[in-house]
């Protein structure tokens, strides 16, 4: 996937799954955990599983936005030697047909240099999501990021009043991810009831693909928000199954897909 194609190739993807009715399955799992060994066949392994993005999390020392369970995997893999730069090894080695969204912070992608969102896109990375930087905080690097080979895939919180939601969806490209709810991320047992009117608010805001994550841990919960969204994320469920085994990671991405597919 060359440097000039690597957004589109998400963008293409997301819209395809949504004109066929199919629900995405977007997985996160934190690069380099549970070990960097392990990585690259839980990788390929939640693709052959039926993900549809594959969000890979490098690890970072200070992430303010994660709940226990992927602070926990972000430090085992900064143990293992993780960084940005094997975060994109990992991606080379892994050779997935499956789109990949680096999700970060913003000091690991400033760190590596000006020329990483290249990099990044030669190693088959197509998109980029970035925890902390808001729409309006710092036009310099939103341009940047915006502009580079990546999707910049943007944020939007539950809280988020709707003028400030097309503000928002206007200035991201691939696909919105809408915050289920307030607080960190982490594995829950309900579904927000407000929830379909954050997406019904999202849906008049922009014509991109709305997936949900934040506390979606099952199958039950999968069915759930997919009847109401374009797609969901799964994280922390999927991270704490991997640091059991691959083998476990793998099976509950495969129960999600089923569950999805039920719809």
């Amino acid at each position: 996937m060359s440097a000039t194609t690597s957004s589109e190739f998400l963008t293409q993807r997301l819209t395809a799954l949504r004109d066929r009715g199919r629900r995405a399955l977007v997985c996160y799992v934190t690069a380099g955990h549970p070990d960097p060994d392990s990585s690259v066949e839980l990788l390929r392994g939640m693709e052959a599983a039926g993900a549809d993005v594959i969000e890979l999390g490098v690890p970072f020392s200070d992430p303010m936005a994660d709940g226990p369970v992927i602070q926990a995997s972000s430090q085992r893999a900064l143990e293992h030697g993780m960084s940005l730069a094997r975060t994109l090894d990992l991606i080379r080695d892994a050779g997935l047909r499956t789109p990949v969204v680096l999700f970060t912070y913003l000091n690991p992608l400033l760190a590596a240099g000006p020329d990483v969102l290249e990099r990044a896109a030669a190693a088959g990375a197509h998109g980029v999501l970035v925890t902390d930087m808001p729409v309006g905080a710092d036009p310099v690097r939103e341009e940047w990021l915006g502009s580079g080979p990546l999707a910049f895939v943007r944020l939007v919180a539950p809280t988020t009043p709707l003028a400030r939601m097309r503000e928002i969806a206007a200035h991201g490209s691939g696909f919105v991810y809408l915050i289920s709810r307030r607080g960190v991320t982490g594995i829950r047992t309900d579904v927000p009831e407000e929830l379909p009117g954050t997406i019904a608010r999202l849906r008049d805001a922009t014509t991109l693909p709305i997936c949900v994550g934040f506390g979606i841990s099952t199958a039950d919960q999968a069915k759930a928000v997919g009847r109401l969204a374009d797609g969901i994320v799964v994280g922390s469920a999927i991270v704490q199954a991997a640091g059991a085994s691959v083998r476990a990671a793998v099976e509950l991405v495969a129960q999600l897909r089923s569950a999805l597919d039920d719809l």
